[in-house]
């Protein structure tokens, strides 16, 4: 109930700060928000094995609740103990596993690059942003990295707009550790 309430508020209050009211946010107070106001989460989907195997934690319902408690991590520090906690009651993570508790970091830094979902399937990862209704996402120092990137990696990226929604694909991408490597980059990149 109240986290829903909480999610609705904050997408409306997005919405409303950067579509509709755009103009009324000057440049500043544009780059005093953290650029994850153009979302307020990123989806991942992928085709890698990304669980907790039944051999490393035998009990259902106990995968069921660390599914839960991964899934509502923000933290890197949660996740730092999250993988602590792990170690102890069950011992060495397997690469599964790793490669999942991953997914909160790649959805923390999509978000603050203003990317709405990623898929990691074949070997590619694909970035989804925002509809074209979004113009300030656009303008951003956010996208303006990703283009840097794209700029950059001419053999490894292509741009694509389909049925008006805009996604990059870039290739080579084998796992979550390679997919946060290359948005990390991003994150870092200088805007032209």
């Amino acid at each position: 109930g109240y986290e829903t309430y909480q999610k609705i508020l904050q997408e409306a209050v997005m919405e409303l700060r950067t579509e509709e009211f755009s103009d009324t946010f000057n440049d500043e107070d544009r780059n005093r928000e953290e650029e994850t106001a153009y979302v307020t989460d990123c989806t991942i989907e992928s085709d890698m094995e990304l669980l907790f195997p039944a051999t490393y934690v035998p009990q259902e319902s106990e995968r069921v609740n660390l599914y839960r408690e991964l899934d509502n991590m923000e933290r890197e520090s949660d996740v730092m103990e999250f993988r602590r906690r792990l170690e102890d009651r069950f011992g060495k993570i397997p690469r599964q596993a790793a490669e999942l508790i991953r997914i909160v970091t790649l959805r923390r830094i999509a978000r603050t690059l203003g990317i709405e979902k990623i898929a990691l399937k074949v070997g590619k990862m694909y970035i989804y942003f925002v509809g074209d209704e979004n113009k300030a996402y656009y303008q951003s120092p956010a996208f303006g990295r990703i283009l840097t990137y794209l700029q950059e990696n001419p053999r490894r990226c292509h741009i694509r707009d389909i049925k008006g929604k805009r996604s990059l694909l870039i290739d080579d991408v084998d796992s979550v550790e390679e997919a946060i490597s290359i948005l990390t980059t991003i994150t870092s990149l200088q805007v032209s």
